[in-house]
């Protein structure tokens, strides 16, 4: 038919393979040759069945997203006639699924009459997480398959689950452990010398039946699964079109469907979502470092400090299956790290995230040691000591005289520079940052932060490495505070002069909820423990009248049961706390500040315009490579909320005269020099251009 769509025989059994390079995305290219071949294929007599499977890596692994808005999108044949088209085929139609079956793949397959996969294939509809919900049936065909609470489940959280459990569930009819096509043309052929009456998805009704006739304890799962949205509409989308499955006729559910689909699709928190899938994979072009660049092998990792920091990287680096040698200064400390290193995982058992026999091999990677010299045979080494530019210098010193040879050395420092530190050591081509983020073993984010001298073929290591780990890497360069911290630093200095003004920290943090933050910055400075922050600013010479108070007083928040809030004996809750409002008044006395009522506007843009402007300057002095890396740093290393795309995204939302006008009306208030717009911030406003045009090299 043509490159993309080929048709061979084996007998009465036709092949229908996709070839549509990388993941086989079903754009309107892959679309019209199939439809046609469909259609060729049904009314040949000499065809008894049809199978369809992909070239490549994979089977459809979803829509082509970059066709979203654009005429192609919606052009004919679109998904939907596919699949109606094999419904009502007359024929036994097979999906032979290998790689991943995800989103319109998924919904395609589910056209078919069987599903057949290898063993490692992983089926999904994550359209969840780029703000949407499946488009083509995917919310109606599936519950018929796996029953409504897995497809609930699957369809709300947008997360996978592998040939194994979709065998088990129904969404599978048969997995094989290797050749896959000769299996599904074998498998096809049983079906047709079965002769048993073809039935569609959509008129298999009976794994709807429980949960028809208890829609309240299906009610009680939407709340449970939809719990965590966060002010996220498509979750809720999704949720609400299973229901639909089970209360609607079949064509009602599908056309409700589409209509939420047509909603979520123009909608705002789409639009961020799908901003931020784009800037993710944008983040790993780094200038400099190309296709031919070799990265280094790595087989063994240092981590130096078995603190929470250095615990948290160690972990993450043995989760990725990579071992790791842990020094600390004496074995009082590395004793109590690796001990809270085997409670963390412990909790992970308890989850049931975890075997105990998996909990032992992790534990098994780990070695333990308070000599340097054992760290001679790694090839990567990464310091997470006190953040002083004097210790660290001293740690880097050590680590040249032992390491070998091409040996990565990395500082897991979150303010110093990068290059002074390079400096201690007579290989700085070898040296970068690599910022994680705290706990480490947890969040995606890792700052990897290029050095003056840093070589290109270190920086693809490090990049690889991430992802290998499960982090999203971001490159940066050399500043105080690099891309995260700095812009954090502008945010911090507005609240604390807004607690003096007359804002609360309740009152704040809530506005930071409502704007779709899991906590607001206090709850947050409280958790994290508020003397990390104090002990910062003391070796910077920095000071902040409330926080230091605090600390001061020996409220370091959750651990001490006092900071910023009370917490009650084993609780995480925070309960705002009269002495805290008392210090405060007392602070803003010695100022002599009067305070006032503060309205929630009026916080925002004190918080969150300080930010965007100091990110302009980020952008401008090259510190980030691209406004959309400022945003991926924000969502998965500081919890920015995702429907709101991170905080350059949101500008644009916002618009950038506004912003230049705000900014200038609070620098003339406060004369503090956050709110100083930026040059970069103002041409763009002058010009009615955005950061997306400046991305995009029209601005």
């Amino acid at each position: 038919m043509s490159d993309i769509v080929t048709v061979t025989r084996d007998g009465g059994v036709a092949v229908v393979t996709l070839d549509n390079p990388p993941v086989n995305a079903l754009s309107l290219r892959l679309r019209q040759p199939l439809d046609a071949a469909l259609a060729e294929l049904k009314d040949d007599e000499t065809v008894e069945a049809v199978v369809i499977a992909c070239a490549g890596r994979t089977f459809i692994s979803g829509a082509d997203i970059t066709e979203f808005g654009k005429p192609e999108a919606t052009a004919s044949p679109n998904l939907r006639e596919l699949i109606v088209r094999l419904e009502s085929f007359g024929k036994p139609t097979v999906a032979a699924i290998h790689g991943t079956a995800f989103g319109g793949g998924l919904e395609l397959a589910m056209g078919c009459h069987f599903r057949v996969a290898v063993a490692t294939a992983k089926f999904g509809l994550p359209e969840v997480k780029l703000g949407l919900l499946p488009g083509a049936g995917g919310t109606v065909r599936l519950p018929r398959l796996v029953g409504p609470s897995k497809a609930l489940g699957m369809i709300v959280t947008g997360n996978p689950i592998g040939a194994k459990d979709a065998l088990e569930s129904g969404l599978a009819d048969a997995v094989f452990d290797e050749d896959l096509v000769a299996n599904a043309i074998a498998f096809a052929r049983e079906k047709v010398k079965a002769g048993a009456p073809l039935v569609a998805v959509r008129d298999r009704d009976d794994r709807l039946a429980d949960a028809r006739a208890d829609l309240a304890g299906f009610d009680a799962e939407i709340a449970e699964v939809t719990k965590k949205a966060r002010g996220l509409d498509a979750p809720k989308r999704c949720a609400e079109a299973v229901r639909n499955a089970l209360t609607m006729p079949f064509d009602q559910a599908l056309t409700t469907e589409r209509e939420y689909f047509v909603e979520l699709v123009s909608g705002d928190q789409s639009k961020a979502q799908r901003h931020l899938f784009f800037a993710q994979r944008e983040a790993a072009r780094v200038e400099g470092v190309d296709a031919d660049v070799r990265p280094r092998q790595i087989s063994r990792v240092g981590v130096i400090g078995a603190g929470t920091m250095g615990g948290g990287i160690a972990m993450s680096f043995v989760n990725g299956g990579i071992p790791v040698t842990i020094l600390e200064m004496n074995d009082e400390a590395l004793q109590r790290g690796l001990g809270v290193i085997g409670r963390n995982y412990d909790i992970s058992v308890s989850r049931g995230s975890l075997t105990e026999d998996a909990k032992a091999r992790r534990m098994a990677m780990f070695t333990g040691t308070t000599d340097y010299g054992d760290l001679a045979g790694c090839d990567l080494v990464i310091e997470a000591v006190f953040e002083e530019m004097a210790v660290k210098k001293e740690v880097f010193g050590k680590l040249d005289h032992i390491c070998r040879p091409g040996a990565i050395l990395a500082t897991n420092t979150s303010y110093l520079d990068v290059n002074e530190i390079a400096a201690a050591t007579s290989r700085p081509e070898d040296v970068l940052g690599m910022h994680f983020f705290s706990p480490a073993n947890v969040m995606k984010l890792l700052e990897i932060v290029r050095g003056d001298k840093t070589r290109p073929d270190v920086l693809a290591t490090v990049i690889g490495l991430a992802k290998r780990i499960g982090k999203v890497p971001v490159v940066v360069g050399v500043c105080h505070g690099f891309v995260g911290n700095r812009m954090l630093a502008a945010r911090s200095t507005e609240l604390e002069s807004l607690l003096l003004e007359g804002a609360t920290p309740a009152q704040i943090d809530k506005v930071f909820t409502d704007f779709g933050w899991p906590m607001g910055p206090f709850a947050m400075g409280d958790l994290a423990g508020l003397d990390i922050g104090w002990r910062t600013r003391k070796s910077l010479g920095k000071t902040a009248a409330v926080a230091d108070a605090l600390c001061e007083a020996g409220r370091f928040g959750q651990k001490t049961g006092k900071g910023y809030y009370l917490y009650e004996k084993g609780s995480r809750t925070p309960t705002p706390d009269p002495e805290v409002e008392k210090l405060i008044e007392e602070k803003a006395r010695e100022r002599g500040i009067n305070r006032r009522d503060i309205s929630d506007q009026e916080i925002t843009e004190r918080t969150y315009y300080p930010m965007i402007n100091e990110g302009a300057k980020i952008v401008d002095e090259k510190i980030a490579a691209r406004p959309s890396d400022i945003d991926i740093v924000w969502v998965n290393g500081y919890g920015y909320p995702i429907g709101k795309g991170g905080p350059m995204h949101h500008a644009d939302a916002i618009g950038l005269a506004h912003l230049v006008e705000r900014l200038e009306h609070w620098h003339g208030k406060t004369g503090h020099d956050v709110f100083k717009p930026s040059p970069l911030l103002k041409r763009l406003a002058a010009e009615g251009k955005s950061f997306a045009a400046l991305q995009a090299g029209k601005a």
